[in-house]
């Protein structure tokens, strides 16, 4: 045990954690396993149709992972099995439903006796998710978290892992503060929920009456998600719904303690349980990825645009400072906001990412399928969308035109040749569209309050045991020797 302060609080608590299966709350389990494995109880909400298939869930996509293997090797696989049969608890359910669609009414009950913290990472991440998905998952789900919180007995403290891009396309400092409910980002509007909702209804009537397709359901539910988010000044789906649901959890909390956690763009572990450990392909993974293999070949951002950029580890360590500063009441019971940022601690431009990909993929090139070596060369970073456009209509439309009527002449002799450009150049716009708020954002978030929490955590001499201080980085050894290793060991 590095803290006995730690272990002190955490020792014998019940915590209940959804989302589980998440790449967040994967690492938050494996961490509290580590270091306090005499707490008492984990609940995991595990998505899944009843408790057989929750704890096969579990146990395939949760404690099979490479991320256990540093607790499996200190206490052996023994021992790790019979801590997690002793200490975990899979629960099959769903956050969009009330009481998760629980059916057992004995292990429901159980709950509501015994929880103390509450931690919801549960979300859909999409940025161009279905509109009534990501509102029953990111904003309904929000709330049965906290009508489930009303129902416990115990309850001291609900943290509530949102996105600090709820503040939209930002220009300044922003600030660490709530929202209110009914505000809308474009000051021109009036954000009514339950209005979201019946649009949600009445287009779903729509499309059903029209006889579509699944698939043209999920385009046109997709589209409204962009449309309505824009309309009250949010740039995509992920972000409005986001702020929908902290908006109704601040509304709503009466006088439960809730926190809310606002991560950046969420990177590989920079630490624990070892350096470099990513699952999926996360916002700037997508341009790593697409540039590494050679499908594209350019970078976003004014050259002196911060991208900010954490850890996933720092994010849990952050989850858990939280829970023991509110738990030993060192802050009022009153809501709390938290910026896990960089971009004022420790700033990372766009253009040191662009020399960092361009310096490791050219040491470190990646070989496909076929043995063959992709070279790439020195992205071209484009400061906006105007100039990125302008970019593909210079260079790459013509020679798709050239290349589609070479196919027309030849009996499609550059049949391939066409069909891998326009792919390059779909994705390339794709990635674009989605991916400029972040990656063209022209602010930085204010960590005051986040500030004030790692000098609680100092203060109780445990800043080590969890570090989330971005001051600690050094971006260029941080990309180059462990996360472009990371993500091209477990996601290319």
């Amino acid at each position: 045990m590095e803290s006995s302060k730690i272990q002190q609080f955490l020792e014998g608590k019940i915590i209940f954690i959804t989302g589980a299966t998440g790449f967040l709350a994967k690492i938050l389990v494996e961490k509290i396993l580590r270091v306090q494995p005499n707490v008492k109880k984990l609940y995991l909400l595990v998505r899944a149709s009843d408790t057989k298939s929750a704890k096969k869930r579990f146990y395939e996509e949760i404690m099979q992972t490479e991320l256990f293997k540093v607790l499996r090797e200190k206490i052996g696989a023994k021992n790790l099995n019979s801590l997690v049969e002793e200490k975990v608890f899979p629960v099959a359910g769903d956050i969009s439903f009330e009481d998760f669609g629980i059916e057992n009414s004995e292990i429901k009950d159980e709950m509501f006796k015994e929880i103390e913290i509450i931690i919801n990472s549960a979300a859909t991440t999409r940025f161009d998710e279905r509109y009534d998905i990501a509102m029953n998952i990111n904003v309904l789900g929000a709330v049965n978290v906290l009508k489930f919180a009303k129902r416990c007995e115990k309850v001291k403290i609900i943290v509530h892992v949102s996105t600090a891009y709820v503040c939209g396309e930002g220009e300044g400092v922003i600030p660490e503060k709530s929202f209110i409910l009914g505000e809308t980002l474009n000051k021109n509007s009036y954000l009514d929920i339950d209005v979201e909702r019946k649009v949600i209804e009445d287009k779903l009537k729509e499309l059903e009456a029209q006889k579509l397709t699944s698939k043209e359901v999920t385009i046109a539910m997709k589209d409204l998600g962009i449309q309505r988010a824009t309309l009250h000044g949010w740039p995509n789906t992920y972000s409005f719904t986001k702020a929908m649901g902290e908006m109704l959890l601040g509304h709503l909390k009466e006088n439960l303690q809730l926190v809310i956690i606002r991560p950046t763009i969420i990177t590989s572990t920079y630490k624990e349980p070892f350096p470099g450990w990513i699952e999926g392909v996360k916002t700037v993974d997508s341009f790593i990825l697409g540039y590494g293999k050679g499908i594209l070949n350019f970078c976003f951002g004014d050259p002196n645009t911060k991208i900010d950029a954490i850890p996933g580890d720092m994010v849990v360590n952050s989850i858990l400072a939280a829970i023991i500063a509110h738990g030993n009441q060192y802050y009022s019971s009153q809501e709390s906001i938290y910026h896990i940022s960089s971009s004022e601690k420790n700033p990372l431009k766009s253009c040191d990412i662009q020399l960092f990909l361009f310096h490791y993929f050219t040491k470190n090139p990646w070989i496909n399928k076929d043995g063959n070596i992709i070279k790439v060369g020195m992205p071209p970073l484009f400061s906006s969308m105007d100039s990125f456009q302008n970019y593909i209509s210079t260079y790459y439309w013509p020679l798709l035109k050239i290349l589609e009527l070479a196919n027309l002449l030849s009996w499609q002799r550059f049949d391939k040749t066409y069909k891998n450009l326009k792919r390059k150049i779909d994705m390339a716009i794709r990635l674009a569209e989605l991916y400029k708020p972040y990656l063209l954002f022209h602010g930085s978030f204010d960590d005051v309050n986040t500030e004030r929490l790692r000098m609680a955590m100092k203060d109780c001499n445990i800043e080590d045991v969890l570090s989330f201080d971005p001051r600690c980085i050094k971006w260029e050894d941080y990309f180059m020797n462990t996360h472009f290793p990371g993500a091209v060991k477990r996601i290319f």
